[in-house]
């Protein structure tokens, strides 16, 4: 699926295009599903253009079995089952993946849940316990947590024995954070997050915020740290400046940082996929941690699926579904 102009949802139109052919050390995938993202979203409206050599069409993980190997590429990943963290071209019937930036989709998975995992994954494992150095037993802030996004780092927190406090923007939203394993879900629209997250942890505050808002929730966020706590940013929806006190980042000795994870190198995505291999996807081989699925919608609809990203009302994951896979049953 791609469009000619960017603009609305409505602007998504079929497209055959040449089957792309792996380059060195790629793999060629016959796409079952894709996950929807954010990114996606903002790309399609012209804000978030693919990096140099990726492809145009909208769609950054998928799920699938590789039907063909570039040159360097292991031989027994032809026709194995994976999910995969892509630059772009998850939208289409094939797409190319970096070998390494593959994950063997155990057969116990279902297609659909395993294109809802990498971009999520990869993006709370970097953020939160890399760049944000989350250790057990500290407390994790994050925001809109039935996202995507949100919904992972509930389940990764809680998984490596975090405290996890998030907002949602409902009591139903709430409800379900909390089902997930939130320990504290703060219905944002009526009550002062700031304010419940002091009550909660007796004035000490959080250790770590995984902010998707910026704008002015930075300097709300600054006001939930404890000391030597870490501001991780990810996103901005809520704008794009911030103004923060300065002498608070000084005598908290707040670290604030940030990234983006699209347009890193090859090689960083290699290291960080061979880390979450090792030490975060045997949590989903043995059923601990799952993706939360929204909807399911067949490529053709990508605009209805973008439609109800940005109306809001989804918890986890909206995928598509490209060609399917027959050992899926989903």
């Amino acid at each position: 699926m791609g469009f000619d102009e960017p603009g609305g949802p409505d602007v998504f139109r079929p497209e055959t295009l040449p089957v792309p052919q792996p380059g060195e050390n790629q793999l060629l995938i016959r796409v079952s599903h894709a996950g929807v993202n954010r990114p996606d979203v903002i790309q399609r409206q012209g804000f978030y253009p693919p990096p140099p050599g990726a492809s145009p069409i909208p769609g950054l993980e998928i799920s699938g079995t590789v039907v063909a190997l570039g040159k360097g590429a292991a031989p027994e990943m032809l026709n194995r089952r994976v999910c995969a963290l892509v630059s772009g071209g998850g939208y289409a019937e094939y797409c190319l993946a970096n070998a390494a930036h593959c994950l063997n989709v155990p057969p116990e998975m279902d297609m659909a849940a395993a294109a809802a995992i990498p971009e999520t994954l990869f993006t709370v494992w970097h953020n939160v316990f890399e760049r944000g150095w989350a250790r057990e037993g500290e407390t994790l802030l994050v925001h809109g947590g039935t996202s995507g996004i949100g919904t992972m780092a509930i389940m990764l927190g809680k998984a490596f024995d975090l405290t996890v406090i998030t907002t949602a923007g409902s009591d139903d939203k709430c409800e379900a954070a909390r089902e997930l394993g939130a320990d504290l879900a703060i219905n944002y629209k009526e009550a002062d997050f700031v304010e419940e997250v002091k009550k909660f942890t007796d004035g000490r505050g959080v250790d770590v915020v995984l902010d998707m808002v910026s704008g002015d929730y930075v300097a709300r966020n600054v006001e939930c740290l404890a000391d030597d706590g870490r501001h991780v940013t990810i996103a901005v929806l809520g704008g794009l400046k911030a103004e923060l006190n300065m002498a608070t980042i000084m005598r908290k000795r707040v670290t604030l940082t940030g990234s983006t994870l699209r347009p890193r190198s090859d090689e960083f995505k290699a290291l960080l996929a061979d880390e979450i291999y090792n030490h975060a996807w045997p949590l989903f081989e043995d059923g601990t941690v799952a993706p939360v699925m929204d909807r399911t919608f067949a490529l053709t609809e990508a605009g209805l699926a973008h439609a109800r990203m940005e109306a809001g009302d989804h918890i986890g994951k909206i995928v598509l579904k490209v060609l399917g896979d027959p050992d899926d049953a989903a």
